[in-house]
């Protein structure tokens, strides 16, 4: 109201109109966005918290421009630039008046990430594409500082924690319902499942993977406490919505990490010991190295296709390393990283620059009829790979800390969580399988420099973070 009553903003409003009239008489709209953008300015300054929460509900909303500039450009609208203005805001507040929780800093999910950081860093100096990589790290920081760091300040408050959860969980059922009645025209075609679901998502594995994340969130929702009919109603609705989606993602792993993360769940419920996890898990590798074999002839008779529309027939094809060329390729984008890790293991080719470099590490025997001799056909389809290649071996350790540190403080978490909340001690279980989901997806695709990813992981880790201060204040109170 004080700048509405400004003597001086008027005369400027009135040469604005005057020269956006000018513009526009020549056919050039541009300036109509700058009210746009100091309106948001505004909120972002005034209303941080809000916009913080809103960027959750428009994460499975936004659009990247690639889609519309030929892929010159890569940039999701709005929420990157909402979280690099953010992150900016975020930053220059907090070295002002210090108001980040001090608990924040010996957690070990952010001493893990301050490691990957670091190195991140550090193989960006040495990098065969300087500008990429610092231009990778750049975008790596604008989804964990206002996603991790500002998110766990903003979720002192619990109830913003369901908050964030419905607004993702909403944006995400919107885009669902946009995709299966889309999918539906063309009587949901395996073909057109691939591509139904944009401009949203750019294809049919990063929806996927987002579809398996919302179904935990969801439940952590549904299953949290008793609701209230309405709201039942809607809890309901989003379930089946997501099963649907799920469904007709004919995403594999989709699939498959939903079931792995139903697994852990049972090891958790039933209290199963980690040093049996581990006996069983070398057990298993043993059966494997001495079967590997018969393993593989087995495999090499498996001639079913991912572009089947059959449930069955497209999981069985997920073993199909003879005819399945999305199958093949990923073995050729796998192979490409480990010869590029074997190329440069220290250091790597630098953050961010696999799709520029692979080309050349491609075995003439493992290309596809969907392989590129240019290599301009992504990543490396691993988030452990990824790093592999382009950091070197620290690089993939890590990335490996970073999973580790998140999964063992959201299981020590729900376990040492007070008995009487049952509701966030519900939450946090679910949570944990959620994200259970999205890293067993990452053995076979890769999208954290991504909001559709980092948005909601960095999101549920800054959950993790307030409610264990919340546990320890419980405690020491």
């Amino acid at each position: 109201m004080l700048l509405l009553k400004n003597k001086l903003i008027w005369p400027l409003v009135g040469i604005f109109i005057l020269l956006n009239a000018y513009f526009m008489l020549d056919g050039n709209y541009y300036l109509n966005v700058i009210p746009l953008v100091l309106l948001v300015v505004y909120f972002a300054i005034f209303h941080t918290e809000q916009v913080f929460l809103l960027v959750a509900l428009l994460t499975p909303l936004s659009v990247n421009l690639e889609e519309f500039t030929d892929g010159k450009m890569g940039l999701f609208i709005p929420t990157e630039p909402l979280l690099f203005g953010l992150m900016l805001w975020i930053l220059m507040q907090h070295f002002h008046k210090r108001f980040l929780p001090q608990h924040l800093w010996k957690q070990p999910i952010v001493w893990a990430l301050g490691f990957y950081l670091f190195w991140m860093f550090t193989t960006s100096l040495t990098s065969s594409h300087v500008l990429v990589s610092f231009k990778f790290l750049l975008v790596k920081l604008w989804f964990i500082i206002p996603a991790l760091l500002y998110g766990t300040y903003v979720f002192r408050k619990k109830q913003r924690i369901k908050t964030f959860l419905w607004l993702f969980a909403t944006g995400m059922v919107i885009t669902m319902i946009y995709t299966v009645i889309n999918h539906s025209l063309y009587a949901f075609g395996e073909k057109e499942g691939h591509w139904v679901m944009s401009p949203f998502f750019k294809d049919h594995t990063i929806y996927g993977a987002a579809v398996a994340l919302n179904l935990y969130i969801v439940l952590a929702l549904l299953l949290s406490k008793k609701h209230d009919p309405l709201t039942l109603v809607v809890l309901v609705s989003f379930l089946v919505v997501n099963l649907v989606g799920l469904y007709f993602s004919y995403t594999r792993a989709a699939w498959l990490s939903v079931v792995a993360a139903f697994l852990v769940y049972l090891c958790i419920h039933f209290k199963i010991k980690f040093k049996y996890l581990a006996g069983l898990t070398v057990f298993a590798g043993l059966i494997v190295l001495f079967s590997w074999d018969t393993i593989q002839m087995e495999m090499a008779r498996n001639d079913k296709e991912h572009t089947t529309e059959d449930f069955g027939e497209r999981l069985q094809s997920a073993t199909n390393v003879t005819t399945d060329a999305s199958n093949l390729e990923r073995l050729n984008r796998w192979d490409c990283a480990i010869e590029m890790f074997k190329d440069r293991p220290v250091f790597g080719y630098g953050p961010g620059t696999y799709a520029f470099e692979y080309a050349r590490f491609q075995d003439p025997e493992n290309l596809t009829i969907i392989s590129t001799n240019f290599g301009d056909g992504g990543n490396a389809h691993s988030e452990y790979l990824g790093p592999l290649s382009e950091s070197g071996l620290l690089g993939l350790v890590s990335i490996l800390l970073v999973v580790a540190a998140i999964f063992y403080q959201g299981i020590t978490l729900y376990i040492k969580y007070p008995q009487e909340d049952t509701e966030y001690r519900r939450i946090i279980l679910l949570l944990v399988l959620a994200l259970v989901t999205y890293f067993v997806h990452g053995f076979l695709n890769n999208y954290l420099d991504t909001d559709k990813a980092s948005i909601p992981i960095w999101g549920i880790c800054a959950i993790f973070l307030a409610l264990e201060e919340r546990r320890k204040q419980h405690i020491e109170g």
